[in-house]
């Protein structure tokens, strides 16, 4: 062991100017046995670091090199393990826990010892020693007698003077060695001679070294005395030293007091800062000004600048109460009191500010009323700008009292709601009534008419009853045309473009007063009341109950209707609020849509379109809107009036009765559904509800088609054939001219009904003039079909060439002609002179003619081959025939 400790003195240590003072060969506990040495060292240079250093041979060479170094300072626990028992197994505890296994158990005691004392010695730190036996750490010399006498002098290495007895040899000891081995050229061989002559110089050299001390032993009395003097000196200055300690202590204490005190000082002083920063919190947030004191007080609430200062004053005392106050400040009287004049000021400034407020209402409630006269004979509504801005300047008192006086607040706003939906009532009811007055006439005719009574133009009378639709003769179409009731509950001839045009704008003007009225009502209750922000209030008003109309389809409800109960947003407080003063809006607009019903039921078209026109206006400015709710509603009314009306034809067209003793014609329906399409197309030109006329469209010309084949099946005067071809192409004619793109399918089908029963009409016809030629080659044809050949016709008894030459001499040209002039005569008969067929008729017959013509001479030809058999006139005859009818007439 002490060569390996020379060793890695020499090789580790040395250079780095440390001296190793203890070692031990350890491995770690547990794990593959790995040899190391953990290694106790101190620098040669102050001050003095004491080290463990962990060193392990290398894998590549004989060699030694440091793995891991810990300060001494840094290890807080040595176990032993056992300090009764031998066990070489310790721990050492720096940042963690290192386990170790000795190679014996004299070398951990021994190097447990040499821990224990450089920790004394130079650090002085409480190192705890567990499971280590006292005699260890306190009779060291006992602990290394213990140990081998060679492994004592090389592990054991406790305080310093036995530590420094080994002691590396210098340059000259080196050298003089080197020297006396080369003159005892036989110490390498004979190492005993060699000792033995070392050992009698040596005793030589003691021997003179004995000689010199006794010589000299008057330098050692005179060297003791000098040692004695020095103790002596030594004492007094420990004295000394001692005495400057307690004067030390002293000022030490002094110092310390100085030091309590100046604390404290500091410790005033910030408690002073924080005290004067609480101070001048509660100063500058909780003080309010005399001149905002005596404004909320005594200000005046009729001025401009009385407002300005009210207001300020408000605001001002609204953040006073407001204020965060700390932790501790409700305790203090000075926050109390002004908390209580707070209070007091925010009082009796919401009472002054309500109770002039309900005066303005009041006042102002009075002041329009009486303005009421001026607009009675006119069909506007009275403004009520001024008193909006003169209201406006309180909003930022409303906003106060809203966030101080939730009652007060919302009593004002009933007391609002209440005077204003009284005026508005006077106001909306004298307004509608001029609008009927004006709708319905002034005239005295236009007064029995309708049964107007006064100049109220309230309706008394009732609807008519529909009269039934007949047909009267073949000339009286004029006449029977203006008898016949239009669509509605009025006689067409009574209703001209012009007055359903006065109509419109009527109708149009009232829209368009209610609307901007609504509009700015609703944006002064917004600003006034400040409703315009989202959040959840408690509305003073309780919501109106909404009813179906006419007890049938429920009215329709705004998007957000499914919220009305809840209430949670202030939109709906507006709502409801526009509800209450305008409750007799919607009323009053479904008597006024009545009333033109009652006038002429095609003013529900007018209505439907401008209706639907300032719906869709309204929507886009806001949906949720109490104007976009209520013409909703109404938009309803209007909507199952056009209903109706459309309901009301189909049930006309379904009653009509026709004469049987004259010609049908163009049917009244036809000529109404005409009407109703000119009209219509008008009305609805660029509207936004073109989808429900397109659907009115497609009832009612399936109405038309139907009924007019029901009436064609009943007509025992006109023959079914022309009924259809004259109404069937008017309904054409009237669909192609107009161009109504949803009854391009109809208008198809009705060309294609007009086509076939023409061409029916045509054939049916033509078997009259030439009968008998007719019947013959039907029953040639008949023939034929049964299975007999053609050029065996003739050979039939029935259908020889004598039959057929005796048929064919019947009608000779002149006889056609005669013929053909009465069919002529009798076209006309059946048809009317509205629709203008009679020569497409007559053409499509002579068209139809030759085509027999030709027929006929087909035949003739191919089941009489080589007979000579021909018609008694030519193709030629007959154009001349057809030509001269139809100019003689």
């Amino acid at each position: 062991m002490t060569a390996i400790k020379h060793a890695l003195q020499r090789d580790i240590f040395t250079p780095n100017d440390e001296r190793l003072l203890g070692i031990v060969n350890v491995c770690k506990a547990g794990k593959k046995k790995k040899n190391c040495f953990l290694c106790a060292t101190v620098t040669t240079e102050r001050p003095v670091q004491v080290k463990v250093v962990k060193v392990k041979k290398s894998d590549k060479g004989d060699f030694y090199k440091r793995q891991l170094t810990w300060e001494l300072r840094d290890l807080t626990e040595v176990d032993a393990k056992d300090a009764s028992k031998e066990n070489p197994e310790f721990d050492l505890h720096f940042e963690k826990v290192y386990r170790w296994v000795a190679s014996s158990t004299a070398e951990k005691n021994s190097f447990i010892s040499c821990i224990w004392k450089l920790n004394q010695r130079y650090l002085r730190k409480k190192v705890e020693f567990v499971n280590v036996s006292s005699q260890l750490l306190e009779e060291l010399p006992k602990a290394e007698e213990s140990v081998p006498s060679g492994e004592s002098q090389s592990v054991a290495g406790g305080d310093e003077d036995a530590l420094d007895e080994y002691q590396e040899l210098s340059t000259r000891e080196e050298q003089d060695i080197e020297g006396m081995m080369e003159m005892c050229e036989y110490a390498i061989s004979n190492a005993e001679a060699f000792a033995e002559q070392l050992s009698r110089e040596l005793q030589v050299l003691d021997g003179a070294n004995i000689q010199s001390i006794m010589a000299s032993e008057k330098q050692v009395n005179i060297l003791m005395q000098l040692l004695d003097e020095a103790l002596c000196e030594v004492d007094t200055i420990e004295g000394k030293l001692s005495s400057y300690e307690e004067m030390l202590q002293s000022v030490k204490e002094q110092m310390d007091q100085i030091s309590q005190s100046n604390r404290l000082i500091q410790i005033s002083n910030t408690n002073n800062g924080k005290l004067l920063d609480e101070i001048q919190f509660l100063v500058n947030y909780m003080d309010l000004s005399k001149g905002h004191i005596r404004a909320l007080q005594e200000g005046d609430l009729m001025s401009p600048k009385g407002i300005e200062a009210c207001i300020n004053a408000s605001e001002a005392l609204l953040q006073c109460m407001n204020v965060a106050l700390r932790p501790g400040h409700e305790k203090l009287m000075a926050v109390t009191q002004q908390q209580l004049l707070f209070a007091e000021l925010r009082d009796t400034f919401a009472r002054r500010l309500t109770n002039h407020l309900n005066n303005v209402f009041v006042h102002q409630g009075h002041d329009q009323s009486s303005t009421l006269s001026q607009h009675t004979a006119e069909l506007t509504l009275p403004k009520h700008n001024p008193l909006h801005r003169d209201l406006l300047r309180y909003a930022k008192l409303m906003e106060w009292l809203k966030n101080t006086h939730r009652e007060k607040y919302e009593g004002l706003s009933r007391t609002y709601v209440d005077y204003m939906s009284r005026l508005y009532e006077r106001e909306i009811k004298d307004f509608f009534e001029v609008a009927k007055i004006k709708m319905a006439g002034t005239t005295k005719e236009a007064k029995g008419k309708f049964g107007l009574h006064g100049s109220s133009g309230k309706l008394t009378g009732s609807t008519s009853s529909l009269n039934k639709l007949t047909v009267q003769g073949s000339n009286s179409r004029r006449s029977q045309s203006s008898s016949l009731l239009d669509m509605g509950n009025m006689s067409a001839s009574d209703l001209d473009v012009a007055d359903r045009t006065k109509f419109d704008k009527i109708f149009e003007q009232v829209l368009s007063e209610l609307e901007p009225l609504c509009l700015a009502e609703q944006d002064f209750i917004s600003k006034f009341f400040k409703l315009q922000q989202h959040q959840t209030v408690t509305p003073p008003l309780a919501q109106p109950e909404t009813e179906d109309i006419d007890g049938g389809t429920p009215s329709r409800v705004p998007p957000q209707a499914e919220h009305r109960h809840s209430l949670s947003s202030e939109k709906d407080l507006v709502r409801l609020m526009m509800n209450k003063i305008f409750q007799s809006i919607e009323t009053e607009l479904n008597s006024l849509i009545a009333l033109g019903d009652k006038i002429d039921s095609f003013n529900s078209l007018y209505m439907l379109v401008k209706m639907s026109h300032h719906v869709w206006t309204a929507e886009n400015v806001d949906p949720a809107s109490y104007l976009s709710t209520t013409l909703g509603n109404v938009l309803v009314t209007v909507k199952r009036n056009f209903d109706k009306c459309i309901s009301g034809q189909i049930r006309q067209m379904e009653e009509i009765k026709i004469s049987k003793k004259s010609k049908v014609g163009i049917l009244p329906f036809v000529t109404n559904f005409e009407e109703f399409a000119e009209l219509a197309e008008t009305i609805f030109r660029n509207a936004e509800r073109r989808g429900d006329l397109d659907k009115a469209y497609v009832k009612l010309i399936r109405a038309v088609f139907m009924n007019v084949e029901k009436v064609a099946s009943e007509s025992q005067k006109t023959p079914r054939d022309v009924v259809m071809m004259e109404n069937f192409h008017h309904i054409f004619s009237t669909l192609s001219r107009l161009k109504i793109s949803c009854l391009d399918v109809e208008r198809r089908e009705a060309k294609h009904k007009y086509t076939d029963h023409l061409q029916s009409y045509v054939i049916n016809s033509l078997g009259q003039p030439l009968e008998k030629l007719n019947h013959f080659f039907e029953g040639v044809e008949a023939r034929v079909a049964q299975g007999v050949r053609e050029e065996e016709v003739s050979y039939q008894l029935a259908f020889n060439k004598q039959e057929l030459r005796k048929v064919i001499k019947e009608y000779p040209g002149k006889e056609v002609k005669k013929g053909l002039d009465n069919l002529y005569k009798k076209v006309d008969k059946h048809l009317c002179e509205e629709e203008s067929l009679l020569q497409v008729v007559w053409h499509s017959m002579q068209d139809e003619f030759i085509r027999q013509y030709k027929h006929f001479e087909s035949l003739i030809g191919r089941c009489y081959p080589g007979s000579g058999i021909t018609m008694e006139f030519t193709i030629q005859d007959m154009l001349e025939y057809f030509s001269s009818i139809a100019q003689s007439h």
